[in-house]
């Protein structure tokens, strides 16, 4: 469920839209990844974990994922108007884990409001890639804190986020997906 929330739905629904996206030239598309991308690997043989899995491991990889499609939708729609970039939220103060049981995560559910970002500073990359004129032309970048940065030397991989982009056409069965340019 990791990788299908955090790399299919952003990859089906932004595929989905397309069309209207670049209708609406020019336009943003925005990828919320995560520093945790820096642990991350794509492994083919078990993109969903069936093989193995730990709860951090697949989500490094799924946010991982997110810049290799950042990248490579932003290759491929260029010319178009369209352009795509991924960001770092920052440690955000949010709920996300609260539902998950144990003792570790009680705890942590009592530490985290006191040390992580509030929603709103968490926004504030997000907002800055969908409404400044700063990064308009800008495509393909990885953002934190507003600014430019390099994500982990595996998210620079072009050909695994070409392979990624086909394995993840075929498993949400998109025909249509963005061609490869000429």
């Amino acid at each position: 469920m990791t990788f299908a929330l955090n790399h299919l739905a952003y990859f089906l629904l932004t595929n989905l839209l397309l069309d209207t996206i670049k209708a609406s030239a020019p336009a943003r598309i925005i990828n919320v990844s995560s520093g945790a991308h820096s642990g991350g690997k794509i492994d083919f043989d078990n993109l969903q974990g069936e093989r193995s899995y730990s709860s951090f491991g697949p989500y490094g990889n799924s946010k991982l994922a997110n810049i290799l499609f950042t990248t490579e939708l932003a290759r491929r729609l260029e010319g178009t108007g369209v352009t795509v970039n991924a960001l770092h939220p920052g440690f955000t103060s949010t709920g996300f884990g609260k539902n998950n049981p144990g003792f570790f995560m009680k705890i942590m559910g009592a530490v985290v409001p006191l040390i992580a970002r509030s929603p709103e500073k968490g926004a504030e990359t997000s907002i800055y890639l969908a409404s400044s004129s700063k990064v308009q032309g800008i495509t393909g970048k990885y953002f934190v804190n507003c600014k430019v940065t390099q994500p982990a030397p595996q998210a620079a991989d072009r050909t695994i986020a070409r392979r990624l982009w086909d394995v993840s056409a075929e498993m949400v069965h998109l025909a249509d997906a963005v061609p490869e340019m000429a």
